[in-house]
């Protein structure tokens, strides 16, 4: 997706019955992105449920209900705008089983809402979607103390829990102008849209209003790279009006492309200028990050898919043997040794797990040296050999050239979301 000021990627997270379904459905709700017949069957069903208001959580339960028992979807996507900025909201689970989810949820987001209810605070899960989104690399945090209205000391317990997670954070590597705490009352809307009489003690923006002034950036560290572009297809009419079109397909993951421009074919090293940019709509001089186009070579050069056109300045150097940090999502555990396939942008190969070098202890913020295994929703530092080179950057310059999946060769599940370099390392933690 073409990135854009006024879009934002967000997602959301948290525990159990934090009210993450009451705040999505106060978003869409309050930014009036919901139809009327929709509202009504909501305003109904409340009122059969003797409720004196709307149940808003209504407009999203549905849906997830479905999803948490592995029906038919993983991460509900909504869309929301305001007059300011439109919004793509990944609305992922919050039961602990489904950290899987919540990791492909946040892979993309510029930001992520991240629920804990007032009466408990910070807690397990939440200590562990820090981390994810950490590593991650999530360039903004909003903490939303929800159900503010439910707490015995309301100032109190907001001061104590954002002292809490402040710590938590920056321990993890953010700066405090990266993460904003926020009282919040899904259910009665309190400073959601509107800034609440409610709570005296805070004096900052509304929910809303922070989304809509946020700072739109992609990446939390490191310097962006140059142009990335993994080909997905080869596009060869042979037709009478095209009987020597050549052109590469595919969607621009990072950086800038010109007609005329120099580049590089990976991992072959062959460089060439781009003679032309074509797209559905017609040729174009010039093309971004998210665009999907087919670019066309001066030169008679072997590209297939999986190769990747990249610039010439900062081009990586194409690597089969690495260290990456790993979300593992099977079912049955890693074990050194494993053979797994990996795909990295357009591009999959064979691939050997070497050593588990460290576990990450989310809860004490510890990593482990040399675990036995990673287990479901564990995170580790692990060595990769792959059967063909891949053209990676490291995670910390590149969300997108920098992570991969590995993938079960038999069954073709995902089972671990990757990230190229030591991610772990970043995060400056103490051995246990």
């Amino acid at each position: 997706m073409r990135h854009s000021p006024d879009l934002l990627r967000i997602a959301t997270a948290g525990s159990v019955d934090d009210g993450k379904s009451t705040l999505v459905g106060r978003l869409l709700y309050d930014t009036k992105s919901v139809l009327a017949d929709q509202i009504d069957a909501v305003h109904r069903a409340s009122q059969a449920r003797g409720l004196d208001g709307p149940d808003l959580s209504l407009l999203v339960d549905g849906l997830r209900a479905e999803r948490e028992q592995g029906i038919t979807i993983d991460v509900a996507y909504r869309y929301f705008a305001t007059g300011e900025r439109s919004f793509v909201l990944a609305d992922t689970p919050g039961h602990v089983q489904y950290t899987r989810n919540t990791v492909s949820g946040a892979s993309t987001a510029q930001l992520v809402i991240l629920l804990v209810d007032a009466r408990n605070g910070v807690v397990a899960q939440t200590r562990r979607h820090a981390a994810v989104m950490a590593l991650l690399g999530v360039p903004q945090l909003v903490l939303a103390v929800n159900k503010i209205d439910l707490a015995d000391d309301p100032a109190g317990q907001f001061a104590a829990i954002t002292a809490e997670f402040a710590e938590l954070t920056r321990s993890l590597g953010w700066r405090d102008d990266q993460v904003l705490a926020i009282p919040v009352s899904a259910l009665h809307g309190d400073n959601v849209a509107t800034r609440s009489d409610r709570t005296p003690y805070y004096d900052g923006p509304t929910l809303i209003e922070h989304l809509e002034t946020v700072p739109n950036v992609h990446e939390r560290a490191g310097d962006p790279v140059g142009l990335r572009f993994p080909v997905q297809y080869v596009i060869r009419p042979r037709t009478a009006e095209f009987p020597d079109y050549r052109g590469y397909a595919g969607q621009i993951a990072t950086g800038t492309v010109a007609v005329g421009d120099e580049v590089v074919v990976l991992p072959s090293g062959t460089r060439t200028t781009i003679e032309a940019i074509d797209t559905a709509d017609g040729p174009l001089a010039t093309a971004h990050a998210g665009h999907s186009v087919t670019l066309l070579l001066a030169d008679d050069v072997d590209v297939s898919r999986g190769d990747v056109i990249s610039a010439v300045a900062d081009a990586p150097e194409p690597i089969q043997q690495f260290t990456a940090t790993v979300c593992w999502l099977g079912d049955k555990p890693l074990r050194p040794g494993a053979r797994l396939l990996l795909k990295h942008g357009t591009r999959t190969t064979q691939a050997i797990v070497g050593t588990l070098d460290v576990l990450f202890d989310e809860q004490d913020l510890l990593l482990v040296d040399s675990p036995q295994s990673l287990e479901l929703n564990q995170i580790g530092r692990i060595a990769v050999q792959t059967a063909e080179p891949i053209v990676a950057d490291d995670y910390g310059h590149s969300r997108e050239s920098g992570s991969f999946l590995l993938i079960d060769p038999a069954g073709g599940n995902t089972l671990a979301a990757g990230l190229v370099g030591d991610a772990l390392d970043q995060l400056h933690l103490t051995p246990a």
